[in-house]
């Protein structure tokens, strides 16, 4: 049996090559190789791969594919077993009976699973089985519906969006929370296990993503109260480290206070400690935000803090002393002191 891991992220990259017309371009790692040494979320989909190498029966092989051919086969060389490059995405499908994928947006996962699913031939290739798509990208769950709608006759689609960072990446311990039948959990487990520690089924299709953007949506509320809490203190006089250890022995506990905190110094491993670099960017939280306020919308769910709180991370976002950093860095852009 093969399985295959696509590596698809850099939207840049992928606008100057042939694309589908399903939503929008093609998108593609601009330079895999390079994953091993920037953390954040460019740093999640090398180790993931790696993991699912090391962890697939020695027969199996690892299917590929990146814009990047000089990337592609750098890894092929470092990673032990077998791993093939394929030519495209189409190819991938092609060679492969579990395809997993993990893109930025929406359009890029239309993108993408267009030019596997057309022609409507997988079944008639040298693999007759229907493919199992696991698709670990946090997008808006209409999309996700659509594309599922789109694979079937030729393949199962499930959605899998993932919790852990580049840490759990690297150490093999996500969390992914799936969205699937029954009788498909059992088999998807099996693969994610092998590039994470837990796997948490929330319901039918869809309902993955539906969890992790209500994880998301929480989690982008309480990085601002955080950095908030934390101004706040320290403009009152109080020691940083001894504010952080009484929240996180409080009630106002949070993972934003505890592992992530927004002050330099209080928790060395955070990206605070060190320029903000790395973690979970600005943009990538502002984009699960607005997902999930998209999505409420849709249910016709009331929220009340979810859009000042988009306003502040687009403030952030149009902040040149913030772009590109961690969410965290929310607390430079209220005035925090480093």
């Amino acid at each position: 049996m093969r399985k295959s891991f696509t590596f698809f992220e850099d939207v840049d990259a992928c606008r100057a090559s042939e694309a589908p017309t399903f939503g929008s371009s093609f998108i593609y790692e601009k330079d895999l190789c390079n994953l091993i040494q920037q953390p954040g979320i460019m740093g999640l989909r090398y180790p993931m791969a790696k993991n699912l190498r090391s962890n697939i029966p020695k027969g199996d092989t690892l299917v590929i594919h990146d814009v990047n051919t000089a990337a592609t086969s750098k890894f092929a060389k470092e990673v032990q077993g077998n791993v093939e490059v394929a030519s495209s995405v189409r190819d991938v499908a092609e060679k492969a009976e579990i395809i997993v994928t993990s893109l930025p947006e929406p359009s890029h996962v239309k993108s993408v699973y267009k030019a596997m699913l057309m022609p409507q031939t997988l079944l008639k290739g040298s693999i007759p089985q229907e493919r199992l798509f696991i698709d670990c990208s946090t997008i808006d769950p209409r999309t996700s519906r659509e594309v599922a709608q789109a694979a079937q006759g030729q393949g199962k689609f499930i959605d899998a969006p993932m919790s852990g960072g580049v840490v759990g990446a690297q150490a093999g311990k996500l969390t992914f929370m799936i969205g699937a039948p029954k009788e498909l959990v059992e088999r998807a487990t099996e693969v994610l296990l092998m590039m994470g520690k837990r796997v948490i089924h929330l319901g039918e299709q869809g309902a993955g993503l539906h969890g992790k953007l209500a994880n998301n949506y929480l989690l982008a509320l309480n990085n601002i109260a955080t950095a908030e809490a934390m101004n706040m203190g320290i403009k009152w006089g109080l020691n940083p480290a001894a504010l952080a250890d009484m929240i996180n022995t409080s009630t106002g506990r949070c993972w934003p206070s505890e592992v992530n905190n927004p002050v330099p110094g209080v928790i060395e491993s955070a990206p605070a400690s060190r320029g903000y670099e790395g973690g979970f960017g600005v943009s990538l939280a502002n984009k699960d935000l607005k997902l999930a306020l998209q999505a409420a919308e849709e249910a016709g769910v009331q929220v009340a803090l979810g859009p000042h709180a988009r306003d502040i991370y687009d403030a952030v976002q149009a902040n040149p002393e913030c772009q590109g950093k961690d969410f965290s860095v929310v607390y430079r852009h209220l005035g925090g002191k480093e």
